[in-house]
């Protein structure tokens, strides 16, 4: 028996319980824990699933950090119309840099 209960003392505590939950709320009580065991069965399968899945995973080595790539530099970009603050290229006819917003300075030639 579970617990090392005998019928006996399953009986004993049957007796128990009626006399302290009555005969009307005894059957909903059973239907809760009955309920209650349902649920926890359903999500240790699900959780031992899971499990099992990812314990079958291949094991992928990771992939070395690529650097971020750097924009390529258009026709359209001056050599010397960079921004001061924060050195991004900017068009030749741009009064702010795309990147910061800095007022850019125009130099005359």
């Amino acid at each position: 028996m579970p617990f090392g209960l005998q019928p006996l003392h399953i009986i004993i505590i049957l007796v128990v319980a009626l006399l302290i939950f009555g005969p009307k709320r005894l059957p909903e009580i059973g239907r809760y824990i009955g309920k209650m065991v349902t649920e926890f069965r359903a999500g240790t399968q699900e959780l031992t699933q899971t499990f099992r899945e990812e314990i079958n995973q291949p094991i992928q080595p990771h992939a070395a950090p690529q650097p971020p790539a750097q924009p390529a530099a258009t026709a359209s970009t001056n050599a010397g119309n960079f921004c001061t603050k924060c050195g991004t290229p900017n068009t030749p006819d741009a009064l702010f840099c795309g990147s910061c917003g800095n007022a850019l300075s125009k130099k005359t030639a």
